[in-house]
């Protein structure tokens, strides 16, 4: 998993609620198990017609949010159904961290789990960054998981909290095989002895 320390960039506005993980990527798209390729269909629905034709309107097919690095989003975000696929294909877009007010719990954990960054803060300063976001390309959010911070393009600075233990993980790019492979030392030791002391095992 990437390591997530420091993130400036081109955030995009989505001021929707209740953004759900179907939306995020439909239920067509769940076949596979391959975490690359999904971003191509990330808020399918939204982004083309029935004929497979870009939306115009759509935030991420305007010009100056197709590569948008962060979403600042409304309330609820990542409701719905528990597919990890939602976060896998956000991550295949590009999008490393989502602002929001609240999200749904297990796509808030299974963010983390992924290396997406999600930030809760207050509306107010949702709104904020949702009219910096709005300004386009030239208006470059950054997101200091370090200092816990998420300063607009104006320079106006917002605190966030994150769990210490996610924010390890996260600045460490360790996911679950990553927080098992640190012990490996430790289960060869086991394994080794378990192997002398219970041969028949």
């Amino acid at each position: 998993m990437e390591k997530f320390t420091t993130l400036t960039g081109v955030a995009a506005p989505m001021p929707l609620v209740n953004i759900d993980t179907d939306m995020i990527i439909p239920k067509q798209f769940l076949k596979t198990i391959q975490r690359s390729g999904l971003g191509k269909n990330l808020f399918d629905e939204m982004r083309y017609t029935q004929a497979g034709e870009e939306i115009a309107e759509f935030v991420l097919n305007q010009p100056a949010y197709r590569h948008a690095q962060i979403l600042v989003a409304g309330d609820n975000f990542g409701c719905g159904s528990s597919r990890e696929h939602a976060p896998w294909a956000l991550l295949d877009f590009g999008i490393r961290c989502v602002i929001s007010t609240s999200f749904a719990d297990i796509f808030f954990n299974n963010c983390f789990k992924n290396g997406i960054l999600p930030v809760v803060l207050p509306q107010e300063a949702v709104d904020h960054l949702m009219d910096d976001a709005r300004k386009g390309a030239n208006a470059r959010i950054t997101v200091d998981l370090e200092s816990q911070t998420v300063t607009a393009s104006d320079g106006k600075t917002f605190k966030f909290e994150v769990d210490a233990f996610k924010k390890h993980c996260l600045m460490n790019g360790l996911d679950d095989i990553g927080l098992t492979l640190e012990k490996a030392s430790a289960i060869d030791s086991y394994e080794a002895k378990n192997a002398t002391l219970r041969p028949w095992a």
